[in-house]
């Protein structure tokens, strides 16, 4: 996980240039200098592509196999009945008539979800920088840091596919609650660390230091506040799981 640090780094000859391989692996080996490219060249389409392409793959691809196939009808099965709701025989055909769909689903919700998403959080970025803290920049620059950013989310998603596909489940493989096996399923401190992924953390950081580079700000101010509202979201998400497991 890369370090933070507030000093700017200037640009090296002819990285301003830098190719899309060279800018999607240096997001993950050396982001500061990667985002001062991306920024002095703020050309998004193609990490768009690749990123988008990649974890689409690789998601649907898991799911197209029958291991996959059990597990999303399983975890179908769970969300239900932590509903409170009994799953019937005639529920559960139904919800197995229609597993042939998920993979089209989970392959397209990257496909549209993903760029959906960014245009969403570069707005608020760009209010909040641009409008809140009086920052100078284009709304291109932010879309460009933000859909780089997003390299981290592909490489979860090569690396969660073959991973899944072992432990023959959908979901929570690179969560802290992987390292907690102790604490069950159903309690509050294990549905928070479940809702707190690693490389979402990691993808915090790579933000925050692209925002850093962008708005020449600490990039250690930036991330408290990312942290804050990650963590707001996760207690959140859990509170919420753990009442309706309970009733």
């Amino acid at each position: 996980m890369p370090t933070m640090s507030h000093d700017d780094q200037p640009l090296r000859p002819g990285s301003d240039r830098a190719g899309l391989p060279a800018r999607v692996v240096g997001i993950i080996t050396s982001p500061r200098e990667t985002f001062a490219a991306v920024i002095a060249d703020p050309r998004w389409l193609g990490a768009a592509l690749l990123t988008t392409v990649v974890a689409a793959i690789c998601t649907a691809g898991f799911l197209f196999t029958d291991v996959g196939r059990l597990a999303a009808l399983d975890q179908q099965v769970r969300q239900i009945e932590s509903l409170g709701v009994a799953v019937t025989d005639q529920m559960y055909a139904r919800i197995e008539s229609v597993q042939r769909y998920v993979p089209y689903l989970a392959g397209g919700g990257i496909l549209v979800g993903w760029p959906l998403g960014w245009l969403v959080l570069s707005g608020i970025l760009v209010a909040v920088f641009n409008g809140g803290l009086s920052g100078e920049t284009t709304f291109r620059q932010v879309f460009a840091v933000v859909v780089h950013s997003w390299a981290i989310f592909a490489l979860q998603a090569v690396f969660v596919a073959p991973l899944n596909y072992v432990r023959e489940s959908t979901g929570g493989a690179t969560s802290l609650g992987v390292f907690f096996p102790m604490l069950g399923e159903g309690g509050f401190p294990a549905r928070l660390l479940g809702a707190i992924d690693l490389f979402a953390v990691w993808w915090i950081v790579v933000l925050s230091v692209g925002l850093s580079v962008l708005y020449r700000k600490r990039a250690r101010s930036i991330a408290v506040w990312l942290f804050g509202l990650y963590a707001t979201g996760a207690l959140i998400l859990a509170a919420i799981q753990t009442i309706r497991g309970g009733v």
